[in-house]
């Protein structure tokens, strides 16, 4: 099981941003920061951009000196001095220049690697570039290519040997992004990781974990997904949580209290709730469908699968479906303020779409004059003939017949 033993404290790159970072602002969208459990009663707009306002800098503590050089580095490889490091040493792990790896200690051989899956255990010390340590831990263990730690750190032990002690250079987009971490990690930041592989073994086998033992695995990657949500990073948070829900759905030859049960069951629902909103954001409507549908197999009454499946409805424009499923989910949470908004904005959208139908029905029949007295030409058909042309076609009629007959008399 991916664990370190004991839980690092808050900010960890083993469990990085869980708790620390403030939530985004469409969080009040009936997420929370932590668990996306609680139900907001903020009423911001649903189009405001989230607040990425910039984190006041940290002091400048000046640099620590510089590795000494490699016993085995020849003299021509070092510039005048010893002073630069050759660039010929750095690896381009992605061939963009943003992550960049350099041994600094020999590992036993390429065929030491780690292999994805498997649960690695690390030293690892992250500085800023000016210097200030943010992170130090003597052993982090995580699953290797699940994304349970910072991106910069979980593709780069993917190449480190046994034994290797390796300096990582990361852009901020493969650390902590645009949004940093409160308080030490400032937005945009580059880190520079030192990483030593210490260990490496298998997973353990999900089918003979106890259902404690499932509760805290699932949980900790449904923890790593809310990181990635809090992020902005949502393609992330959907593998967090896929990960959380095929742990949680995997078979086992374990037998489960009735509890465990229940904490499973828990844990799932929370899982694809946030699963269904990184789709949503995403436009990924289908697939958040299929995600509240399925938390409402198991729990009918969910507010929050009932709100989202209301707003992938309205966004695939089925405004008549969408509304019954908000008014179910506001009588059930009358005071929602959240709910309130969206389903007053669904009734005046519905309206205006049956006000276009309307106007559009009435232009296809050919009559779009007659808005407002549809009935009175109901029975008129394109032949009939005014009632006063008729009477006075027949009055000629019958006064020509009477005159034939006064001249037939005549003669």
């Amino acid at each position: 099981m991916a664990s370190s033993g004991e839980e690092p404290r808050s900010g960890s790159p083993g469990r990085a941003g869980t708790g620390t970072q403030p939530p985004p602002a469409d969080a009040a969208q009936l997420d929370t920061a932590e668990d996306f459990e609680v139900l907001e009663e903020e009423e911001e707009e649903e189009e405001e951009e989230d607040d990425l306002s910039e984190l006041p800098p940290l002091e400048d503590v000046g640099r620590p000196p510089a590795p000494p050089p490699r016993e085995d580095t020849q003299p021509s490889e070092r510039s005048e001095g010893g002073a630069a490091e050759d660039p010929q040493e750095w690896v381009d792990v992605l061939g963009s220049g943003l992550l960049r790896k350099k041994t600094l200690v020999p590992g036993r051989g390429v065929d030491t690697r780690p292999r994805k899956g498997q649960d690695v255990t690390v030293r690892m010390k992250a500085t800023l570039e000016d210097g200030s340590v943010v992170e130090e831990n003597p052993a982090l263990t995580f699953t290797l290519g699940d994304c349970d730690v910072l991106q910069a750190l979980d593709l780069c032990v993917q190449l480190l040997e046994m034994g290797e002690t390796a300096l990582i250079v990361s852009d901020a987009k493969y650390c902590y992004g645009a949004q940093g971490r409160s308080p030490d990690v400032p937005p945009n930041a580059a880190l520079t990781l030192e990483v030593e592989l210490l260990a490496a073994r298998d997973a353990p086998d999900l089918e003979l974990l106890s259902g404690k033992e499932k509760v805290e695995l699932a949980n900790r990657k449904r923890e790593r997904g809310n990181f990635f949500y809090q992020q902005a990073d949502y393609v992330l948070a959907i593998n967090s949580y896929d990960i959380a829900l095929k742990i949680i759905g995997s078979s086992s030859k374990v037998d489960f209290s009735p509890d465990e049960e229940a904490e499973l069951l828990d844990v799932k629902v929370k899982c694809l709730n946030n699963l269904a909103a990184s789709q949503l954001k995403l436009d990924h409507y289908e697939a958040a469908l299929k995600s509240c549908n399925l938390v409402l197999e198991h729990q009918p009454g969910n507010i929050k699968a009932l709100f989202r499946k209301g707003k992938v409805l309205a966004q695939q424009g089925e405004y008549g479906e969408a509304i019954p499923i908000l008014r179910a989910a506001l009588k059930l949470e009358p005071s929602n303020k959240t709910i309130h908004a969206e389903l007053s904005k669904l009734v005046k959208k519905h309206a205006d779409q049956k006000n276009v139908e309307t106007e559009m029905y009435r232009k296809m029949l050919g009559n779009p004059s007659a808005a407002g007295t549809p009935g009175k030409c109901k029975d008129k058909l394109p032949w009939s003939i005014p009632w006063k042309w008729l009477f006075g076609a027949t009055a000629i009629a019958l006064g020509g017949v009477a005159l034939s007959v006064v001249i037939a008399a005549r003669n």
